[in-house]
């Protein structure tokens, strides 16, 4: 799959209602400068990370470009503004893998632990549905603040945390428990 799907999925993923949200948002504006992209992008992590991490950024067309290359595996986005809140993400090359297999409804590879920042908080999803785009009455759709994201860890990982389908976001639990995408939620205060 094209880094550009991947990436273009990655958004999704910290924003499942995108397609959901109110159009009237964030108002398009003038679009960002490269210095205010990498402002946004750097909120994804801790600045010992994102100092030294490739900046990405999704263009109007769709298409992924780079605005600043990176030196520590890590890739952050900025915040993506057709979505409700605050999402700017970093995650490292694990972290991508896992989400390519997910992207292309694949088994995530065996033996890559990911970790994923969002301390900038995340937008709205499903904590069921890998591939829910809105709230239904079935696919539990919640609210997260800023978290870490550990993917990829061997089923027994996720055993040891809450897996409800309606969970206390406030303390680790399991997002999409029993699909191959299943990952640990960790709020960060």
């Amino acid at each position: 799959m094209p880094q550009k799907s991947i990436l273009t999925g990655l958004l999704v993923l910290s924003a499942g209602a995108a397609l959901a949200a109110p159009a009237a948002k964030k108002k398009a504006a003038a679009a960002p400068s490269d210095a205010q992209l990498i402002a946004s992008a750097m909120t994804a992590a801790p600045a010992a990370i994102a100092r030294n991490a490739t900046i990405v950024a999704m263009e109007a067309s769709g298409a992924m470009r780079t605005i600043r290359k990176g030196t520590n595996g890590f890739s952050c986005m900025p915040d993506n503004p057709t979505t409700p809140g605050p999402d700017p993400m970093c995650l490292d090359a694990n972290a991508m893998a896992w989400a390519h297999a997910w992207m292309g409804h694949q088994t995530p590879p065996a033996g890559k632990i990911g970790f994923m920042y969002m301390l900038a908080g995340g937008t709205d999803a499903s904590n069921t549905d890998p591939y829910a785009q809105k709230p239904t009455a079935s696919n539990h759709w919640i609210k997260t603040g800023p978290h870490i994201m550990i993917v990829g860890a061997d089923a027994s990982f996720y055993d040891q945390y809450p897996k409800g389908a309606d969970p206390d976001t406030s303390v680790p639990y399991v997002m999409w428990a029993g699909t191959p995408y299943q990952h640990l939620m960790a709020p960060v205060k």
